[in-house]
């Protein structure tokens, strides 16, 4: 089989040719996809129709170990039985949309910070992947950032400076800065982990920033300036130029690659309108020959 992509942004991100992704087992296939997530560090693929399972089990087959050490997993028990299967949702296990105060709502708000997936572990994540299941009569929005171009666009000096210098991600962080709680016993499942600031995509050996919501500090630097920097990278990683605003259809399946891209939802009226995803991660570990 021979995929086709459609370019949706002049940087990044296309649509590829129909494909159902539960059949989707040659390897050349598999191999073609990937290829298309080096070149375009978002997929979006159409009118997927797959179960829990189906999703875990093409998750599997194409990239390998999922993640499943979430926040949402040391606070909730998860509505689909696994851990990794990240349940993208605003409704709860008996299917009502959640309460405003309800902290599994409280904590998903941190989805609409500039984010990438998985990096407070490690290893980190590498490919996300995201199933629109029900999809509101209104725009509720995923935002992506291409981290490759931005580090194209930055001057020699800048790109030299933060060459070396490595940022502590913590997903604690990210969600105390929108005023949510942890009790102790949870921040103690969830230590963090550090990453190099700027990475290199081994299939396409692009340079990368590598900045999410959860980055807290930069280890060599003292707080202040580190943060100061993470905040203007960040500012100038999402220029409009840089971002590419995907509209959900049911169905809808999207990979992206965590190393390349930072993403975010945007918000709707989530006390009114139901919305369901399914979110798979894969962990950036060599894949089996």
């Amino acid at each position: 089989m021979n995929l086709s992509f459609r370019q949706l942004h002049p940087k990044f991100v296309a649509e590829v040719s129909e494909i159902d992704l539960k059949e989707a087992r040659d390897q050349s296939v598999l191999d073609e996809i990937r290829a298309g997530m080096d070149k375009y560090a978002v997929l979006v693929f159409r009118n997927q129709q797959l179960t829990n399972e189906e999703q875990l089990e093409f998750s599997q087959r194409f990239d390998g170990k999922l993640h499943t050490q979430t926040s949402l997993s040391v606070l909730t028990k998860n509505r689909h039985g696994n851990e990794a299967l990240s349940d993208i949702a605003n409704v709860n296990e008996k299917g009502e949309l959640m309460a405003k105060d309800d902290r599994r709502r409280m904590n998903n708000l941190g989805n609409r910070l500039w984010h990438t997936d998985a990096s407070f572990v490690d290893p980190a994540g590498r490919y996300s992947l995201l199933l629109g299941k029900v999809i509101p009569p209104v725009r509720a929005d995923t935002e992506f950032a291409d981290m490759r171009a931005a580090y194209d666009a930055l001057d020699d000096e800048l790109k030299a400076t933060i060459e070396d210098l490595h940022v502590h991600h913590s997903i604690v962080y990210s969600r105390q800065v929108l005023g949510f709680e942890f009790t102790q016993e949870e921040q103690d499942k969830l230590k963090g982990a550090v990453h190099p600031l700027v990475r290199t995509i081994p299939g396409s050996k692009r340079r990368a920033l590598y900045l999410a919501s959860h980055a807290s500090r930069v280890v060599e630097w003292p707080v202040p300036e580190g943060r100061a920097l993470l905040r203007d990278l960040t500012e100038h990683a999402t220029q409009p130029e840089f971002v590419y605003q995907h509209e959900w259809r049911t169905g809808d399946l999207v990979i992206w690659d965590n190393r390349a891209t930072m993403h975010r939802g945007r918000p709707f009226d989530d006390a009114k309108h139901r919305r369901e995803l399914t979110r798979t991660t894969t962990l950036d570990i060599a894949l089996a020959s």
